[in-house]
């Protein structure tokens, strides 16, 4: 079960996550651990992978504490995510331990899948910065076509 006041980290996925941050000398696309999970439950939103994790890093990336997320104004996404996961606005009480550790839990699960789809997306790419760039253009020129209609109207000239 999730903790109340931290997100964490799958430990299979905590290489990957900091690999992703461009501090001490690295050249990841993000600037914290929080924009990474933020991204990748982004990602496994989009995807609709949830996945649940067993064991949780504790080490670099130790859980990250949720005021790193709110200073970000990360935290309505987890709370966006929370209500509309359980489709219940009681889930926003800001009392209750319960639904903190719920709505954490639904954030850290879609993160988790998400970092799943980067781990496929980014098998073998050196540069992930560019990689997650064409990946992002690509979703992008593949939406573009889902949206657009077969107009025969054009031909009428």
């Amino acid at each position: 079960m999730a903790e109340s006041g931290r997100i964490r980290v799958a430990k299979d996925k905590a290489d990957l996550v900091k690999s992703l941050i461009s501090s001490d000398g690295g050249n990841g696309p993000f600037q914290t651990f929080a924009d990474v999970i933020v991204f990748a439950a982004a990602l496994g939103v989009k995807y609709k992978k949830r996945v649940p994790f067993e064991e949780v890093s504790k080490r670099e990336p130790a859980p990250i504490r949720l005021e790193v997320f709110a200073v970000s104004g990360y935290d309505l996404i987890i709370k966006l995510l929370g209500i509309t996961e359980t489709q219940n606005i009681q889930i926003l009480s800001p009392n209750d331990e319960e639904f903190d550790k719920q709505r954490n839990e639904i954030f850290e699960e879609y993160a988790n899948g998400g970092l799943e789809v980067l781990q496929g997306e980014l098998r073998g790419a050196v540069d992930y910065t560019d990689r997650i760039l064409l990946f992002l253009q690509h979703e992008k020129l593949n939406n573009k076509k889902e949206d657009e209609e077969f107009d025969l109207t054009r031909f009428l000239s």
